[in-house]
């Protein structure tokens, strides 16, 4: 069974998400502020953080990137329609995927479900799957490690998830909700932000000049590819 902590200030919205997340057989644990949220971790087992990110005494994103600090867990951030520039940030501190409030619960749990299978399927190593190799970019399955010119990229495990699928299929070009379907293994929810925010991320880490990026690149107005080295 997998424990989600629960972290909002608004304990209504916790309560309703134990209630749809117990029917889908999670444990819940909750938090209703930042500081709350690092004591259970220090206490519990996690799997999976849902995170709100306005809240008093520490709020979602500087939680987020204490916990980044030490843990890969994986991280929704819950936010506010008013809080889009909030969500990027999040992204680009480490949040996996965001849900705008109010959410319908059957999207919660479908964004729940994807997050976790991601993050089981990164941390499997019993099968050995091989290397996936394109010039100076080497992907270890087996290990979910990754390389550039022998210098091991720390990636979380949706950025090593969309670049795997991306390098299996070098040269062919996806669009956004084509990503979206494969790598999380579900319906396409209009993710065009997070999408991009993880590709960022993922050229800052493996491109000499991610403005002029060697392996993971954009074709405008079609979506992006990895090119063949």
């Amino acid at each position: 069974m997998h424990n989600i902590l629960v972290v909002d200030d608004d304990k209504e919205i916790v309560k309703a998400i134990e209630i749809y997340l117990e029917r889908e057989n999670y444990q819940i644990l909750k938090a209703y502020d930042g500081e709350e949220a690092l004591k259970q971790l220090q206490e519990n087992e996690v799997h999976l953080i849902l995170l709100d990110i306005m809240m008093p005494k520490k709020d979602g994103i500087e939680t987020l990137t204490d916990i980044r600090k030490e843990k890969n867990i994986p991280i929704i951030l819950l936010s506010a329609k008013s809080e889009d520039i909030d969500k990027i940030h999040g992204l680009n501190k480490g949040a996996d995927d965001y849900i705008t409030k109010p959410f319908n619960p059957e999207e919660l749990i479908a964004r729940v479900n994807a997050v976790l299978r991601r993050y089981t399927n990164f941390g499997e190593h019993k099968e050995k799957k091989g290397m996936l190799k394109n010039g100076g970019l080497v992907i270890d399955d087996d290990l979910k490690q990754v390389s550039i010119d022998g210098k091991k990229i720390k990636l979380t495990p949706t950025e090593y998830n969309i670049l795997k699928f991306l390098t299996e299929n070098k040269g062919k070009v996806f669009s956004i909700e084509e990503i979206y379907q494969n790598v999380w293994k579900d319906e396409y929810y209009a993710a065009d932000n997070v999408i991009a925010v993880h590709i960022r991320h993922i050229r800052e880490k493996i491109e000499i000049n991610p403005k002029e990026p060697r392996y993971l690149k954009v074709i405008w107005g079609v979506g992006y590819k990895v090119e063949v080295v």
